[in-house]
């Protein structure tokens, strides 16, 4: 615990058999208390090292929900069992759990509800090795996404979060898609509410295990990302009215 509060790590996973035992073994134990894997139908042995190396908390699905649907599950069950804090690492390794201390310890001490851990802040993306079509393609989803939702994010597709509960307790997340997109709704969703959102620069690895999604997925994607911003837009301006935000208002 920290500060008196119970903090959970929920890794979404898929194929993560060869990342997940380096992610696991780094996360500081003296402040988390428990850890969660959704595996969402994993093709390799996710769940026989999940088991291994001694989860507490393993889910699996028997068909693939899509990491929307992943993260959903992960969220249901963290404050099932009584999570204050809740911290979305992707298994991958990509993004290093000694930064869990910093980003909850934000939360604890009550100066932010929601912590995002950043590729773009500082040089560590390019120097992990994100790909250079991938970090234009970041710049310049996030720098419309900002304008159009009057924020100052670095990033918005970072794969390490932290929230407090009672953000996750006021946004309808189980109503999101089970896609891609669903880490930008959420976003949306958690602006919209009028909740601040603090970043802490994180360095990141970019390897051939690494989670990664192609081209033309990616193409897909920030449609969608496009589509929200658009939405929260349109919807915060009173030019139209949106699903997403339907039961939102700005009383956290």
């Amino acid at each position: 615990m920290i500060k008196g509060q119970k903090v959970v790590v929920v890794l979404p996973a898929y194929n993560a058999a060869k990342t997940l035992r380096p992610t696991y073994d780094e996360i500081d134990r003296s402040v988390v208390d428990e850890v969660i894997l959704v595996d969402d139908a994993s093709k390799d042995d996710t769940i026989s090292v999940a088991r291994e190396i001694g989860i507490q908390h393993i889910i699996r699905h028997e068909k693939n929900k899509g990491y929307g649907g992943n993260q959903k599950s992960c969220y249901n069950k963290a404050l099932e069992i009584g999570a204050d804090i809740v911290v979305m690492l992707h298994p991958d390794y990509q993004y290093t759990p000694a930064l869990i201390t910093p980003m909850v310890s934000l939360i604890a001490n009550k100066v932010y509800p929601v912590v995002l851990g950043s590729r773009i802040l500082g040089k560590g993306a390019l120097k992990g090795g994100m790909p250079l079509y991938k970090y234009i393609f970041n710049r310049m989803l996030t720098m419309t996404q900002n304008l159009l939702m009057g924020q100052k994010l670095s990033e918005y597709h970072t794969g390490y979060r932290a929230y407090h509960k009672d953000v996750l307790l006021s946004i309808p997340y189980q109503e999101n898609s089970d896609d891609f997109v669903f880490d930008n709704e959420l976003l949306a969703q958690i602006f919209f509410k009028g909740y601040e959102i603090a970043e802490i620069t994180c360095p990141t690895k970019y390897f051939d295990e690494a989670s990664s999604i192609n081209f033309k997925r990616s193409s897909i994607y920030g449609l969608g990302v496009l589509r929200v911003s658009m939405q929260y837009f349109l919807h915060k301006a009173g030019i139209a009215k949106y699903k997403l935000f339907k039961d939102l208002n700005n009383k956290k």
